[in-house]
């Protein structure tokens, strides 16, 4: 215990928890990515006007996010092999694609309920007065409507994003060495907490981050209460 928190022991478990680190950067990055324009998609066919599209739609959407985030991280990793349709490649690489992919469809269709809200929060008046002036859906999405959108999910987008650097600790469940499981792996062979404290710094300067980000964002938006 004592010899734990030798200096030279520190720098040794602190290089190992940037490693896991990085590897959460990337989830996290990766999942932004992917998720922040399919979750667009997604509200689109949620609010199409063709009933089967928009009820098959609704419907994944209540599926994902009605069951746990970590139990789709399973079934997306085990199932497809357990029925043969397909493999994910070995080793580390296959289980990160695995977590990428479960992670940008749950968290897209999350995104896609907060877009649905900001886009039919703005008021329709002003899209019939575009469409009065001779402007194309696309025109009048892209010049009225998508900026007060962006305004309006602000902060119920800086709450899933913030949710998201954390839930980033569920890719442990199928081994992926990301942050909180070099953490475990540390905290089990030096039997000491001290891991775990270091391991919250990362995520709470990681959070200070991204609210920082989302209250600029919000003073540049502000122009459009």
């Amino acid at each position: 215990m004592i010899e734990f928190f030798t200096s030279s022991t520190f720098r040794t478990v602190l290089s190992a928890l940037n490693s896991g680190f990085l590897k959460t950067l990337q989830l996290f990055f990766i999942t932004l990515i992917g998720a922040l324009p399919l979750g667009l998609v997604i509200s689109f066919g949620s609010m199409s006007r063709f009933p089967p599209l928009r009820w098959l739609t609704r419907l994944v959407v209540w599926v994902i996010r009605g069951t746990p985030l970590v139990l789709q991280i399973i079934a997306l990793f085990y199932v497809p092999g357990i029925q043969k349709w397909f493999n994910w490649p070995s080793g580390e690489s296959g289980r990160m694609m695995a977590v990428c992919v479960a992670f940008i469809i749950n968290y897209a269709c999350y995104f896609s309920e907060i877009y649905r809200g900001g886009i039919q929060g703005v008021p329709k008046g002003q899209q019939e007065a575009g469409q009065v002036l001779g402007m194309t859906k696309a025109q009048i999405f892209r010049h009225i409507t998508l900026l007060q959108m962006i305004k309006r999910i602000v902060p119920p987008m800086s709450n899933e994003i913030i949710t998201l650097v954390k839930d980033t600790s569920l890719a442990q469940v199928i081994a992926v060495v990301e942050l909180l499981k070099v953490t475990n792996n540390w905290v089990s062979s030096a039997v000491s907490m001290v891991p775990f404290v270091i391991a919250a710094l990362f995520y709470l300067v990681m959070n200070g981050v991204v609210t920082r980000c989302f209250t600029v964002a919000e003073k540049r938006l502000a122009y459009y209460r």
